[in-house]
């Protein structure tokens, strides 16, 4: 019984939950009302992908599901788009940061910049198939994604340390 416990950290989950809780309240309430040239930053992407960088292909993927669906409830013009895109991204980095890349900052810099532009291209098909298309949504996007760095260079820290905790 206490083997069972030890396995299914609870405290982990709870780190999460308020990560999650604080990530989406921070996007909702704060971010979305700092704009540049009318684009507000965006950093469930690369909370996603630091999720699955630093708890691997199964939790990664689980935590930015969530998060999805709360995503989802929160942005009233989105069905279904993070609740599919969220751990499909935290998957891909979780795989990318297995084999390819380490855990370090500017790795996840990086990632975090493909995974914003990969938002923002999905983003803008979306509208395409919508036939609402603008050449300038373009743009839009590569500043949305350069906007929303700096933010998400916040969403590295917490999962970094909590993962350095637990392999200890």
């Amino acid at each position: 019984m206490n083997d069972l416990l030890e396995k299914l950290d609870f405290r982990r989950y709870l780190r999460y939950g308020l990560f999650i809780l604080v990530t989406l309240t921070a996007q909702n309430m704060v971010l979305g009302s700092l704009r540049i040239i009318g684009v507000c930053p965006l950093v469930l992407p690369a909370a996603a992908a630091a999720m699955g960088m630093f708890e691997g292909a199964t939790f990664g993927p689980i935590f930015s599901l969530i998060m999805g669906l709360f995503a989802d409830m929160a942005f009233i013009e989105n069905k279904i788009f993070f609740t599919l895109l969220l751990p499909a991204l935290s998957l891909a980095s979780a795989f990318v940061s297995q084999f390819f890349i380490n855990r370090r900052f500017f790795a996840f810099m990086g990632v975090s910049l493909i995974v914003l532009l990969i938002t923002g291209t999905l983003q803008m098909l979306k509208t395409l198939a919508a036939d609402a298309f603008s050449v300038d949504m373009i743009s839009v996007t590569v500043v949305q994604a350069l906007w929303s760095l700096p933010f998400s260079a916040l969403t590295y820290f917490m999962p970094a340390r909590w993962s350095r905790e637990r392999i200890g």
